[in-house]
């Protein structure tokens, strides 16, 4: 019987041919190419994701004449996007006798493999169909997924069909009606979505919390031992703390003095969020999830969108370490195998459509890129850190006084690695205090005063932002990331940690005065929900769409359109990449371009500080921060560097 096995991607249809067949033949036809196999009559041909979109009919397609209420109950049409695709699927539905759909198993791999099977049936309605499911692009998982071959998920396809038809209209109505009314077209028109307004938000209040914040000052008193301890009491005037100081003698006595040792527990194992926080230290989330796909396709990683935390039993972990003994992470995996039992860390969500994002085949630095090995060391590390002992911290409490004036001090020892020799991203600060005994005096080298102020919240960063977002349901796994690279590209945020322009101020405000259901992430959450049920079989893609219709009838009708007008006089703020702190105003510092690209200060002309940047190399901006200065620690190729720091050593 003749056979077509549909990917999702072209790299996924070669790896999968050769897994599968031994008498494999690349053939092409124009500019696409597929695989055969004469002696199992099967053909194996890749996608390129989505081969029809969702649109409007060409009615609605200018932005002026059209009418915004049509425009929300319109009739929604399939466009053809990869035609020359499409035309050689019906060719192959003319010469098979069945397909199996082998696309990436998550909701939207269901749609497209969907997408291609209606086509299919569209030549051919006695096509026999079936599903091949896998998180890995490996021989052994492959063999085994296409041995048990199951049926399409129909519900789970149309719930993402559902999920494309509402933020296309969503998106559509509210961007056209935003733009218009604002005169903000072409090029610089007003991006508004279902998803990502909700969290541009998020981003402006923060913001508005940072502005409207009055640092308050407050005074600490500390004690030098030979170590340091602090009076675990905040004064709010000067005096107060300095009636406190001058009680102080020269000597203290150890009320009591505690020796713990607790255990820190390992890291769980990654999920699509917890992978892009943490990857978001090298690299924008996008990034980081292009990487990891092409990672995938390459059979190096498991699949990585995924919300399970849980390594399921089926997987064979110490096979999976066993492979490394060989590697560069042989050290590691030696750690992990020396143990006399292991056990996996285990996080709170579990699923059983895909295990944890693991590594599937060992790889060496020079087989990839420089940042595919950034991310394949993070995950490989992480996986093997999920295997390891906790780590174990000697915990020292000392409590002393002095003519009645209590100070404490804590100590922290690292005394086992565990999983800390495996896993270096996470800091571990120690500071030791000395063994004590309770009664003992000890001498006070020096007592002070330090003025301190209270802090606003902190900016959002690309990982608090994506934790924060999974925790109000904004978004998916999927497309989170991309949420975050629409609001870059929209200029509504700038820098890492984000700062909104003067633009997202003004549409958000616009639309908490108008509309401020599409700015709360509720309603978001709500959809989500109701895309989970037609995936579950509890409702209909119709009946959840024709409501989501309504909802935004609803909004748009109580909308006060003429105050759009008021954001028509916004000035583009300019694209600038915010690093730290200016050292001579304390304004913001900024990665600049004129003729060549330097460090300035966004108060120029007022503060006229600058620094030279090398010219050649693209400039990462990493997490780490500089602890003289504040500022980003920079990035390129190999070299890293505190841009302030390197400005000093050449005006030296």
């Amino acid at each position: 019987m003749s056979w077509l096995i549909v990917t999702e991607k072209q790299k996924a249809a070669e790896r999968i041919a050769y897994f599968l067949f031994k008498d494999v033949k690349k053939i092409d036809k124009g500019k696409l190419s597929f695989f055969y196999s004469p002696s199992a009559d099967a053909y194996v041909l890749g996608l390129r994701g989505h081969i029809v979109e969702l649109d409007f009919p060409g009615e609605y397609r200018d932005w002026i004449k059209t009418d915004i209420f049509s425009l929300i109950n319109a009739r929604l049409v399939r466009v053809e996007k990869e035609k020359e695709i499409i035309s050689l699927l019906k060719d192959l539905a003319k010469k098979v006798e069945r397909v199996t759909i082998a696309t990436d198993y998550d909701r939207e791999g269901e749609l497209i493999g969907l997408e291609a099977l209606e086509i299919l049936r569209s030549v051919n309605r006695n096509l026999k169909f079936n599903r091949a499911r896998f998180s890995a692009i490996t021989k052994e998982e492959i063999l085994r997924a296409f041995s048990n071959l199951e049926s399409i998920d129909f519900n789970l396809a149309f719930s993402a069909l559902a999920r494309q038809e509402i933020d296309l209209i969503w998106g559509a109505v509210l961007t056209r009606l935003v733009s218009l009314g604002s005169g903000r077209l072409g090029k610089d028109f007003l991006s508004v979505g279902r998803v990502q307004t909700p969290t541009l938000r998020l981003i402006v209040e923060r913001e508005k919390e940072i502005e409207n914040f009055k640092p308050e000052k407050f005074y600490e008193i500390y004690a030098d031992f030979g170590f340091i301890a602090r009076n675990p009491s905040r004064y709010k005037d000067l005096d107060s703390a300095k009636k406190v100081l001058s009680q102080i003698g020269d000597f203290a006595v150890v009320r009591r003095f505690e020796v713990k040792r607790k255990s820190e527990a390992k890291p769980k194992p990654f999920n699509t969020t917890e992978f892009l926080r943490e990857a978001s230290r090298f690299m924008p989330p996008h990034e980081a999830m292009e990487i990891a796909e092409t990672l995938y396709l390459n059979g190096y990683i498991s699949y990585p969108r995924t919300d399970n935390t849980v390594y399921p039993e089926s997987l064979d972990l110490i096979k999976i370490v066993r492979a490394f003994l060989n590697s560069s992470f042989s050290k590691e995996a030696k750690l992990v195998l020396d143990q006399e039992k292991i056990e996996p860390s285990r996080g709170k969500k579990r699923t059983t459509d895909h295990p944890p994002i693991y590594p599937t085949a060992v790889a060496e630095r020079s087989e990839l890129e420089e940042r595919e090995w950034i991310i394949y060391e993070l995950i490989v590390r992480r996986f093997l850190a999920t295997l390891a002992r906790d780590a174990l911290w000697e915990i020292r409490l000392a409590e002393l006084e002095s003519n009645g004036i209590r100070f404490i001090s804590v100590g922290r020892k690292l005394v086992e690695l565990g999983w800390r020799a495996i896993y270096p991203y996470s800091d571990a600060r120690e500071l030791e205090i000395p063994l004590l005994s309770i009664g003992e005096r000890l001498r006070i080298k020096d007592k002070k005063i330090e003025e301190k102020k209270t802090k606003p919240p902190p900016r959002f960063t690309s990982s608090a932002l994506i934790k924060l977002m999974e925790k109000l349901d904004l978004g998916t796994k999927s497309t989170r990331h991309e949420i975050i690279k629409k609001l870059i590209s929209r200029k509504y945020i700038r820098g890492n940690p984000y700062k909104p322009t003067a633009l997202a101020f003004a549409v958000i405000e616009f639309l908490k005065e108008n509309a401020e259901m599409i700015t709360l992430p509720e309603m978001t959450a709500k959809l989500e929900k109701e895309l989970d049920a037609i995936a579950e079989g509890k409702k209909s893609r119709n009946e959840v769409v024709l409501e989501s219709r309504k909802i935004l009838m609803e909004i748009i009708s109580r909308m006060d359109l003429k105050k759009l007008k008021e954001l028509r006089n916004l000035k583009e703020e300019k694209d600038e990449k915010i690093i730290g702190r200016c050292p001579s105003c304390g304004n913001e510092l900024a990665i600049k371009r004129a003729r060549k690209r330097f460090l300035g200060c966004v108060n120029y002309p007022n503060c006229k500080f600058s620094a030279p940047l090398p010219q050649k190399g693209r400039i990462y901006i990493t997490s780490k921060i500089c602890e003289k200065h504040g500022a980003r620690i920079l990035k390129i190729e190999s070299w890293t560097f505190c841009p302030i720091c390197n400005y000093e050593k050449l005006s030296q």
